[in-house]
């Protein structure tokens, strides 16, 4: 490693930080160190990142907001890439938004709903960024990433650099072509329509209500935990079970939405992954649904 890691340093890629916590960077306040954390700040840099990664076969991972993930309390060895502020802006071209990859995707409906275009209010409830959104095809309130998607410009692990249409991503249930063919996601751009700037922000602030309501956002969390099982709910499954409120060690099932586990102050990841197995042992032979995890599990074990 200590090769690799001193030939990173002397390239221009962005800061480098070595055996930085992750837990730093995640939404569950959980997670161990990376060998390194990479975050660069401009498409150059991160080309020149992807090429090094392949020249010296150095594991790699993307990181983004760190709302849909539990790293393990080794870490995880190699490299973690984190887009920089480079990667946070918008444009408008008429009922075109192009977002940054690093963008908040809450902030991106917010901002399109300032421009009075309609078609992403769904994202006012999803805690991540642009380029997370594309690359898990995100969701909510019926409608997803692949409705209003028109493109994305994507470094891929080789280093080149490619455009990817909505044919092109493939798009599935939390899914894209990013899931077999490796990349980072730089930008991209949604087609929208001219609405009522008004009944845009009402939209957006009823789901903002609705999640503060159902979700227990104010504790460390990381959203849905399991994906909805096929014309059924992963909560009303788990709170069926009784299993709201279940505990292991500092990890819980909430009381307030029974498909989010919450860190009430010292969880460990192995305390999450405890609880998460026994969530699906006791689904599995309670109702015979085998609960798959919506949430990616990373890092050394």
């Amino acid at each position: 490693m200590q090769q690799w890691m001193q030939l990173l340093a002397a390239l221009d890629v962005g800061m480098v930080l070595e055996h930085e916590p992750l837990s730093k960077y995640t939404t569950w306040k959980i997670g161990g160190p990376a060998d390194a954390l990479v975050i660069p700040e401009t498409k150059e840099q991160l080309m020149r990142l992807m090429s090094f990664v392949r020249e010296h076969g150095v594991p790699w991972m993307q990181l983004g907001r760190g709302s849909n993930m539990l790293v393990s309390d080794k870490g995880i060895r190699g490299i973690v890439v984190k887009l920089g502020e480079g990667f946070d802006y918008v444009r408008f071209e008429d009922e075109t938004v192009i977002g940054g990859a690093g963008l908040s995707f809450v902030k991106l409906s917010v901002l399109a709903g300032k421009q009075s275009l309609s078609g992403l209010e769904f994202a006012g409830g999803i805690p991540g960024t642009v380029g997370g959104a594309v690359y898990m095809n995100a969701g909510a309130h019926g409608s997803d990433v692949s409705e209003i998607f028109q493109s994305a410009e994507v470094v891929l692990e080789t280093g080149e650099l490619v455009t990817y249409d909505a044919e092109g991503m493939q798009f599935g249930y939390r899914h894209s072509v990013l899931h077999e063919r490796r990349g980072i996601v730089l930008e991209a751009k949604f087609g929208l329509k001219h609405g009522d700037r008004k009944e845009i922000a009402e939209v957006l602030s009823a789901y903002k209500d609705r999640r503060r309501r159902t979700q227990p956002l104010q504790m460390a969390c990381a959203g849905s935990v399991f994906r909805n099982p096929p014309g059924d709910y992963a909560a009303r499954l788990i709170e069926s079970a009784g299993l709201k409120g279940m505990k292991t060690g500092g990890a819980e099932v909430s009381t307030q939405h029974a498909n989010f586990i919450v860190n009430t102050g010292q969880a460990t990841a192995e305390d999450v992954l405890t609880l998460m197995q026994h969530i699906q042992s006791t689904i599995s032979s309670q109702s015979g649904v085998q609960l798959v995890p919506e949430v990616f599990v990373v890092g050394e074990r």
